[in-house]
């Protein structure tokens, strides 16, 4: 592979990597006790992307319908929530995830 090449994939790395979001060491202290195996990592690395894809859900089904889960429908809203239905998920980075 040529110099310039894999210089622009490390540049591409690099501007990615300052993109991604700063995650508060308290946060790691509560998830990493200590060591962790690969299969240790991958398991939490899929816990977290699934409580952050079912939040991101949850807020988006608030903005949608105009209210905050837990609080009451406003008089003017049409729609409203009804209930909690289990789902299935599949996607590349999970195997399978139910969210609900």
């Amino acid at each position: 592979m040529p110099k310039v090449v894999r210089k622009m994939q490390k540049a591409n790395a690099a501007a990615q990597a300052a993109m991604l979001p700063k995650i508060p060491p308290e946060l790691l202290d509560q998830l990493v006790k200590g060591p962790m195996t690969a299969e240790a990592v991958e398991d939490a690395s899929r816990a977290f992307k699934k409580a952050l894809i079912e939040r991101a859900l949850g807020a988006e089904m608030s903005h949608h319908l105009g209210y905050a889960a837990g609080t009451g429908k406003p008089e003017l809203a049409t729609n409203h929530r009804n209930g909690l239905v289990q789902r299935c998920v599949e996607c590349s980075f999970l195997e399978r995830a139910d969210f609900g």
